[in-house]
């Protein structure tokens, strides 16, 4: 039990047994959490984590449990300032789903500063589900840093690495790869127009979606409303989504 904090981990397991919904819980599992999830609902676990605050211990307490729901909550919850590469190695090494690599750990790796190098090593991993967090983790980290912060070469080299084996890779790791391409071309207008370019000549990317209703972006599409937005080039503040 971690103590002196706004609420203790039993405390936090019982609410997030409360929140349990059924259906969901089937929904993730077509999305790969292979039973590791109580189908805890994202504006739920969004209701915990107002309650808690940042809480490094518990984080940290939370993710060593084989459950996705309470993975998700223990990246929101981190300390962005603490948690160190050897912590998101072994987060990213114990994962129970894929919304956990694809979302909560590449949000933390990138607002702790860590993420781009975890990044870079990440998409050379070889399991395809570490890969996937790599190109989240750096789709992240493009979204975050300013354009003189980047290494530009280096990310026009994974736009290259993109165009030339996408469509070689597994579904998950394709749809990470287009996040990235959307990424870099809404968000580093220095390379707008090269992933442009690479997206158009892909054409639209083609993943199994597990039968679900989720659909996945076309690239063009995407960074082509950013412009009418005049979005292009906008930084983000934050990885963490905390409405």
């Amino acid at each position: 039990m971690v103590k002196n904090a706004a609420m203790t981990y039993d405390e936090v397991m019982e609410d997030l047994k409360g929140y349990a919904n059924k259906p969901r819980a089937l929904l993730f599992d077509k999305h790969g959490a292979h039973g590791t999830s109580w189908g805890v609902k994202f504006g739920d676990l969004q209701k915990l984590r107002k309650k808690i605050g940042r809480d490094h211990s518990l984080s940290l307490a939370l993710y060593n449990i084989c459950l996705s729901d309470a993975q998700y909550l223990a990246g929101l919850i981190a300390d962005e300032k603490r948690i160190t590469p050897a912590e998101l190695l072994h987060w990213v090494r114990n994962a129970a789903s894929p919304v956990v690599l694809e979302y909560a750990v590449p949000w933390i790796a990138a607002d702790s500063g860590h993420g781009w190098q975890l990044g870079l090593t990440w998409v050379d991993d070889k399991k395809a589900a570490i890969q996937c967090c790599g190109w989240a983790t750096l789709a992240n980290e493009v979204n975050l840093r300013p354009d003189d912060e980047l290494d530009l070469p280096i990310v026009e080299a994974l736009l290259k690495r993109v165009a030339a084996v996408i469509s070689e890779q597994e579904d998950r790791v394709r749809y990470t790869m287009n996040g990235f391409l959307i990424a870099v071309g809404c968000s580093v207008e220095p390379l707008t127009k090269n992933a442009l370019e690479i997206g158009q000549t892909l054409g639209k990317i083609k993943v199994d979606m597990q039968g679900t209703a989720c659909k996945v972006p076309y690239a063009p599409d995407y960074i082509s409303k950013a412009a009418q937005r005049g979005a292009i080039g906008k930084k983000k503040k934050q990885a963490r989504c905390f409405n």
